[in-house]
């Protein structure tokens, strides 16, 4: 099949709405690399656009993508020296560097903003500086997320009826106007539980929408969506979109019924992190036991049930003389998996060794392969689990990670046990949780990789159908 575009795809522009703009969550990096490599397979000169608040991180996990911040002046311009060099030298060297001056601003910003508006005010001056507000993400991440200046409207002028995003997010909406097809990579940002990352989102579609370029979300997880003002935002933007890519079928599809979504524009396709996860199989059954806890704002989890998750991992690493690894999957200032994860594991008899910061989602695959069970608060792991035919055992304290993870139970058809942190015999089912894992995995393995085959497949369909969305539109408009 040809590409359907000139030459490649060169003179054309995806830009990807990029579900975590500071890269320090290997789940969504997963996701965004699957993504990153399947359109350059189909297009190899067409030119990605990242959002993100850190270009040289984009460059150094991704060369030859373009990092775009929301205040950008010239989003899809050539990279610079700084790009260049991250290019080079890759993650682990770029990674420690940036996320220090990430943090450097965000605890800066608002008070020179604060400072500045002060004066300003003082002054009698009527503008009001957006530039770099800091807002906290579901993960409890700051992150600058305004760009710009938005005057105030004065008493008894006309509304103003400019775009929300090109106010607060100019570079954002520069970008939208320069691309040829627009995508909202997968995530379960698009919920009560993330509302100003939501409203982020929305902005940018709607507005790529309404200025007539082609825009699609894949590899979605929805919900719960019960906010009023969000959810008559997700009913009039998601409505207007041609295609839409859920990664479960349990709640999705009716939440996009009820936004009056037509249905020949949803598909339910999986995680699109499953095909980077599959490609660490290993050929022989595990022997360890990954254990990973999440807590954040989202997440939380009660200091005693903390320990009794060390307690129960422990107990079950010396039942079945399984060696105990330490899974990090989100690495954010708010709420990072190392912290919480790496206690749990102290005192076992043979723990393994974590992988040190600023890696690549691979080598977390990687280093996962060695287990025959995993225990994770955290989505990604279970998916990474669950892809190379790994039972999970899954902790949760909320409606949203039930979904989560029920969601996964259902597309896999098995292979995830609920254990709820609020349970009054938590340790003891945690324990027989673990148990009855370690059983099943031999039997589990087979069917649990044939699921995520089928997945990774509906996937890439997917994606023909997001690549025709741009030749279509290229056909059109020749």
């Amino acid at each position: 099949m040809g590409t359907g575009l000139p030459c490649g795809g060169s003179g054309h522009r995806v830009l990807i709405e990029n579900s975590e703009y500071w890269l320090r969550n290997y789940g969504d990096v997963a996701m965004l690399e699957v993504t990153v490599r399947r359109l350059r397979a189909r297009w190899p000169l067409v030119r990605i656009g990242i959002m993100t608040e850190s270009p040289a991180l984009v460059a150094a996990y991704f060369p030859g993508t373009v990092g775009i911040t929301v205040g950008d002046r010239d989003p899809w311009g050539d990279p610079g020296l700084r790009e260049r060099v991250a290019a080079a030298l890759g993650p682990a060297v770029v990674g420690p560097v940036a996320i220090g001056w990430l943090r450097a601003r965000a605890w800066l910003l608002p008070r020179a903003i604060h400072v500045r508006d002060t004066l300003r005010n003082r002054g009698g001056g009527r503008a009001e500086v957006t530039e770099g507000r800091t807002e906290t993400t579901s993960d409890n991440e700051p992150r600058t997320v305004d760009a710009g200046i938005a005057p105030r409207p004065d008493s008894g002028t006309v509304a103003d009826t400019t775009p929300r995003i090109e106010q607060r997010h100019p570079g954002a909406a520069r970008a939208v106007r320069g691309a040829s097809l627009v995508v909202g990579l997968g995530g379960g940002y698009l919920t009560d539980a993330d509302i100003p990352q939501a409203g982020r989102v929305f902005d940018l579609l709607e507005y790529a929408s309404d200025t007539g370029i082609p825009t699609a979300l894949v590899g979605q997880g929805l919900g719960p969506l019960r906010d009023p003002e969000l959810s008559a935002r997700a009913a009039r933007v998601l409505a207007g979109l041609p295609l839409i890519a859920l990664r479960e079928r349990r709640r999705g599809p009716a939440l996009l019924e009820s936004f009056g979504v037509p249905p020949g524009a949803v598909t339910v396709t999986g995680d699109d992190a499953i095909e980077l996860a599959r490609d660490a199989r290993s050929p022989e059954l595990g022997g360890d036991i990954g254990v990973c806890l999440r807590v954040a704002k989202y997440s939380p989890v009660a200091r005693r049930a903390q320990d009794g998750v060390g307690i129960a991992v422990r107990a079950a690493a010396a039942e079945f003389g399984a060696r105990l690894v330490p899974l990090i999957i989100a690495e954010t200032p708010g709420s990072p998996d190392r912290a919480t994860t790496l206690p749990l594991v102290r005192g076992s008899a043979n723990p393994a060794a974590p992988l040190p910061l600023f890696v690549r989602p691979a080598d977390v695959a990687e280093q996962l392969a060695s287990c025959r069970v995993l225990v994770t608060g955290a989505y990604h792991l279970a998916v990474f689990a669950l892809s190379q035919g790994i039972p999970v055992v899954a902790l949760t304290s909320t409606e949203y990670y039930d979904d989560k993870f029920l969601g996964l139970d259902d597309m896999f058809k098995g292979g995830v046990r609920l254990v709820h942190f609020d349970d009054p015999d938590f340790v003891e089912r945690l324990g027989a949780a673990i148990a009855d894992s370690w059983e099943d995995a031999p039997q589990l393995r087979d069917s649990l990789r044939a699921r995520a085959d089928e997945q990774v497949v509906s996937g890439q369909q997917l994606y023909e159908r997001l690549f025709e969305l741009l030749e279509r539109t290229h056909i059109e408009h020749a």
